[in-house]
């Protein structure tokens, strides 16, 4: 019976090591890899690529690795909240690849499927278009973008089995999804760990086969960027 469990995030790390290019799930605060992000912090890696929506807050989440100068490079659609991300990009502390959203997620399900590029509207005439061919197609302008190549991608799931199954909860989804499988390495921290079997096959989001290893997280804080009440 396949089993990808490792015991915890300290474990489902190893080989992850300075100068490396890392995918991690999640939009803001909702659905981010907490315990492999706090791993990364006491790990104290060095000089890595992060491929990410944003970089969190100043205090959390990809936020912690900004605080302590470990990314080199972010590639991102959204700076957002995160003071610090935004000090480090304009004074040139860090390098910053901003693209459109639709085309960061595509890049993602690009790497995950095998597809080496494809061609996209999104960026055409804008700086985002620099230094890439464009074609046209049905009279419209594209650019070809290419699908990302990472080392490693740490998601965040809500339900997991043994065998890599994913269950993702609503909008936690959002970049976890496409970013499994597509990096040479994908690490899962889940809520809930079940036994093969013990997850509806109609409901499973992603396939183990898209899953190297597993772990059950622990101490989720599950933090609101902005909170609004009324």
């Amino acid at each position: 019976m396949i089993n990808k469990v490792v015991q915890n995030a300290k474990t489902a790390l190893e080989g992850v090591s300075d100068d490396m290019t890392l995918m991690l799930g999640g939009f803001g605060l909702s659905g981010i890899p907490e315990n492999s992000i706090a791993e990364l912090v006491n790990r104290k890696i060095k000089g890595v690529t992060c491929i990410s929506n944003n970089a969190g807050v100043d205090d959390f989440g990809l936020g912690l690795l900004l605080q302590n100068k470990q990314i080199k490079k972010m590639i991102s659609s959204y700076v957002g909240e995160n003071a610090e991300f935004e000090r480090q990009m304009l004074s040139g502390d860090l390098e910053v690849d901003l693209i459109p959203q639709g085309t960061l997620a595509e890049r993602c399900r690009a790497a995950q499927h095998g597809i080496p590029a494809f061609y996209t509207p999104a960026g055409y005439g804008t700086e985002v278009a620099e230094g890439k061919e464009v074609r046209d197609f049905n009279g419209k302008p594209h650019i070809l973008e290419k699908a990302f190549k990472a080392d490693f991608a740490f998601i965040k799931a809500w339900k997991g089995d043994e065998a890599g199954n994913l269950i993702f909860k609503g909008t936690a989804r959002n970049f976890n999804a496409n970013m499994c499988g597509a990096a040479k390495i994908t690490v899962v921290e889940v809520e809930e760990l079940v036994k093969p079997g013990e997850l509806d096959p109609n409901f499973i989001h992603i396939p183990g086969i898209f899953v190297q290893r597993i772990f059950e997280g622990k101490h989720y804080e599950k933090r609101i960027e902005q909170r609004t009440v009324r």
